[in-house]
């Protein structure tokens, strides 16, 4: 990926690149909780709605952090696209599993990165991803969490398990 810089730039460009491709990342992963949350408004399970609609928002806030994160420091933020984006699943479980899954793929790159940041010497960006890496152990766990729950409750009503889903 070409990334455009200005001069001086305090941040390694490998690194930017990097950032950029986790730009990408977290706004693939908020259209995928936009299509988690569709679906589970039609199946009337309004707190898992609320749930992945607030996720949805909060995968949009970090990317827009690191897209400042880039341009505050001297790199050149690329706006993402995405395309490709499943909005049928099979069940609620289903769909908490694809959040999970998402929620490592976006762990396995903010490690990524941070590793690499630290080996070339990148404090500002290494410093910066620090709250990232925090961030994602809490994701992760919440929704193995929600996981657990939906084992536990077993064969209830679905109306019944989603309302012990938190809303957030």
């Amino acid at each position: 990926m070409q990334t455009a810089i200005r001069k001086d730039m305090i941040l390694n460009v490998d690194v930017v690149d990097l950032l950029n491709q986790q730009i990408m990342l977290e706004q693939k992963a908020s259209s995928k909780y936009l299509a988690m949350a569709s679906w589970c408004d039609q199946k009337e399970l309004r707190n898992s709605a609320s749930y992945f609609y607030n996720q949805a928002e909060e995968e949009r806030t970090h990317m827009m952090k690191i897209f400042k994160f880039i341009n505050d420091n001297g790199g050149s933020a690329l706006s993402p696209t995405v395309s490709e984006i499943t909005h049928e699943f099979e069940s609620l479980r289903a769909i908490f599993e694809a959040s999970l899954n998402a929620e490592i793929e976006v762990t396995q790159s903010i490690h990524h990165i941070f590793k690499t940041a630290r080996q070339v010497n990148d404090f500002t960006s290494e410093i910066f991803l620090q709250w990232f890496v925090t961030e994602q152990a809490e994701e992760e766990e919440k929704v193995r969490d929600i996981l657990d729950l939906i084992d536990l409750m077993g064969d209830m009503p679905l109306k019944m398990i989603d309302e012990r889903i938190p809303k957030e």
